[in-house]
């Protein structure tokens, strides 16, 4: 066994997989695990598959439980960051579920439980495309649009709740609908789902061969990669409705500018990361076209550069920096 007093562990629970990391007390990493799930989880097995997930890390190093000094996890969805309850998590079925007291139950140690778009953000800010920042928001389109800020160093959140629902605010009058009352938010006209049904409708008509040919008009098979290769392809009915979302995008982060003035600005997720120069010079332009002039220097967008692994990474850098703050 490695004679080391302090671990810190990072985890991740996505939609379809499990990242999870060991960082040591210099903050640097052990070893780092992924794991594929199969739909759904609920909550009884979700909990059981973190916890022998973490545990069979930390045997493949041969690092005893003893010597975790705590733990971080990011959650989807809304999280009563204090008590470490997850309020919702739609894509995995949860609702209110204690996800920090039944890790602190299970290894005696602090628990850490963030929503898992902040702790991405936070780990890009620690370790990533935002180091060396002031602060920064981070947005993410994929199934719906995630947000998360670190400022000051701190993850803006709210009293009870974790905030920064970026993709639920409004940013047109389109009548398109989200999960909330009210039309054309951000989530509504740029995530993926929202990309793939104006892409569907294209392809039905033929102005989206490539789309067609791959996916068809199955909303749940025009994936970022499917789109990114239509693009690459020629289709230039495709590379217009991605610019249209990207720039939807751009105009939330001249909101945010005015609101916050974060100094940087990361994209991530699956359609970023599929398409970086598309939507890193879409969003850049037009957010600082559509800031106050004196704003247009005082801030860069970039792209996430830590991939999947930026919400274990996260999530561990979290705990660290809690604990190192409660000293």
């Amino acid at each position: 066994m490695v004679d080391e007093k302090k671990y810190w562990v990072g985890f991740d629970l996505g939609g379809t997989k499990m990242y999870s990391c060991l960082f040591d007390a210099s903050m640097k990493i052990v070893v780092s695990k992924r794991k594929k799930t199969k739909g759904e989880l609920g909550a009884a097995e979700g909990l059981e598959r973190i916890e022998s997930s973490i545990r069979k890390m930390l045997e493949e190093v041969q690092i005893d439980a003893a010597l975790v000094a705590g733990i971080g996890i990011g959650c989807p969805g809304p999280v009563e960051w204090n008590t470490g309850i997850v309020r919702l998590a739609v894509n995995l079925g949860w609702k209110d579920v204690p996800v920090g007291k039944y890790l602190q139950d299970k290894f005696h140690c602090p628990v850490a439980v963030l929503n898992d778009v902040d702790a991405g953000v936070y780990g890009e800010y620690c370790f990533g495309a935002a180091k060396g920042s002031r602060s920064t928001i981070g947005i993410f389109p994929g199934t719906g649009i995630g947000g998360g800020c670190v400022y000051e160093g701190k993850i803006l959140r709210g009293k009870v709740l974790t905030c920064m629902e970026v993709g639920h605010i409004k940013i047109t009058s389109s009548s398109n609908t989200s999960p909330t009352a009210m039309e054309g938010t951000l989530e509504s006209v740029a995530s993926r789902l929202a990309i793939a049904a104006d892409l569907a409708k294209l392809a039905f008509r033929g102005e989206a061969p490539n789309i067609l040919k791959v996916a068809g008009t199955d909303l749940a098979e025009i994936r970022s990669k499917v789109i990114a290769d239509a693009v690459e392809k020629g289709d230039k009915q495709v590379a217009a409705v991605i610019r249209k979302a990207a720039t939807q995008i751009g105009y939330a982060v001249a909101n945010l500018v005015h609101l916050i003035g974060p100094d940087c600005i990361v994209l991530g997720g699956g359609l970023v990361e599929a398409m970086p120069d598309l939507f890193l010079q879409e969003v850049s332009k037009t957010a600082k076209k559509c800031v106050l002039p004196c704003y247009a220097d005082e801030f860069d967008v970039r792209c996430a550069k830590l991939g999947d692994d930026a919400g274990a990474m996260g999530a561990a850098g979290w705990i660290a920096q809690q604990a190192s703050a409660a000293t």
